[in-house]
């Protein structure tokens, strides 16, 4: 494959993209995870501290996003009907 090629490739753009997305910020300030997650303040803090994603050093308090986002999906519903039933 020429190297044009490899950059120019739709494809291949859009994988890098994506990879791109996902490996995203590892940890957030609560200010953003606050945005991020679209809680409060005091609902974050206790859903992280229970989660055991908090990390303090020097005043700064940092939530790791895997660990919360892994306790998240503890809290997940699922749907009972997977399709959808047409009334007679």
């Amino acid at each position: 494959m020429r190297t044009e090629d490899m950059y120019y490739n739709e494809q291949k753009r859009s994988e890098v993209m994506e990879a791109a997305r996902r490996l995203g910020r590892k940890f957030l300030r609560y200010q953003q995870a606050e945005i991020v997650y679209s809680l409060s303040h005091k609902k974050l803090m206790e859903l992280a501290n229970a989660a055991g994603a908090i990390y303090r050093m020097d005043g700064i308090v940092l939530i790791n996003r895997e660990i919360f986002d892994e306790y998240l999906e503890r809290f997940r519903e699922k749907k009972e009907n997977s399709s959808p039933r047409e009334e007679d």
